[in-house]
């Protein structure tokens, strides 16, 4: 987030069910503190577990990646909706800068990925 630019924060696959959402909300407050000029999105991964896309939305987490064949799909999107969110079937691509040697790759995929990119 430092060089300023709009970004994405992605939790891992299923973060919400190992980690919480009230762990990802942390987390993101924690990063939009330290740089709090930076446009940031937050998408918390429920994978199939729409009771924990439920938990998410009630604490204020409203954009969330949630299997299509999840049970009540379409009652958690309109949730998320109403609070100005939005839930998506898959997870957006993304680049893992938690993987060996990911940085050297950041420039082609901000290049990429912008707009106008792949």
């Amino acid at each position: 987030m430092a060089p300023g630019l709009p970004v994405t924060l992605l939790s891992a696959p299923g973060a919400a069910l190992f980690a919480g959402c009230l762990w990802w909300r942390e987390v993101v407050a924690a990063a939009r503190a330290a740089h709090p000029g930076t446009e940031a999105t937050d998408i918390l991964d429920c994978a199939d577990a729409s009771g924990m896309a439920m938990g998410a939305l009630r604490s204020g987490v409203c954009r969330l990646v949630l299997w299509p064949d999840a049970p009540g799909w379409d009652a958690v999107a309109v949730i998320a909706a109403r609070q100005g969110g939005f839930v998506l079937p898959r997870a957006p691509a993304a680049l893992d800068l938690a993987q060996r040697n990911a940085i050297r790759g950041l420039h082609v995929w901000l290049r990429d990925s912008g707009p106008g990119g792949a």
